[in-house]
């Protein structure tokens, strides 16, 4: 019998001083029965940093030929294609077919660091991909927020990530491995 997802109730206030962009979302998100704590906290994470009133969750894992999270415009057209962890060069450059901007978030340390080495001279003819890091450390910290009802503040400023939940704080350093033209 196939296990079913986990919800998650997310209350998401997102300060971030970079795109002077402040506004406080409600998520209800889907944990899939095969993704970490770790992973839903990055996908979380992500839709902070960049965070539209028309930014969404997609079925994400459930779901072959979707991102993480994308943000269609007013007439259906993908404008932004959100992709968390290591993605093969097939699936960025049909992403990059399909999206005016694609952002990967890998995660996962020395794994993403060897992804990168490998795939980075492909990317280069992507103007519209984008690739940002996250540390180990870091995401090993954020795991520790998730629960299943959460109110996270994520403040964004010159590029630094605070997320806090409560009294607990956990502070990310994103690395921009290749910057969208």
């Amino acid at each position: 019998m196939a296990q079913n997802a986990t919800i998650y109730k997310v209350e998401l206030s997102v300060s971030d001083m970079d795109r002077h962009y402040y506004e406080t979302h409600k998520l209800t998100v889907a944990k899939h029965p095969s993704e970490t704590d770790e992973r839903m906290m990055v996908r979380i994470v992500a839709f902070a940093l960049n965070a539209h009133e028309n930014l969404e969750m997609t079925k994400g894992l459930s779901t072959d030929d979707e991102p993480d999270i994308w943000q269609k415009s007013l007439n259906g057209a993908l404008d932004v294609w959100v992709a968390l962890g290591l993605p093969s060069e097939k699936v960025m450059r049909q992403s990059c077919g399909k999206a005016g901007k694609v952002i990967v978030y890998p995660y996962g340390g020395r794994t993403a660091e060897i992804w990168w080495d490998k795939i980075k001279k492909s990317t280069n003819r992507f103007d519209n991909l984008q690739v940002v890091n996250f540390s180990e450390k870091d995401t090993g910290e954020l795991a520790k927020l998730a629960s299943r009802t959460m109110r996270l503040q994520i403040n964004i400023q010159d590029g630094d990530v605070m997320v806090s939940l409560g009294d607990r704080i956990v502070y990310m350093t994103p690395l921009k491995w290749k910057s969208a033209a």
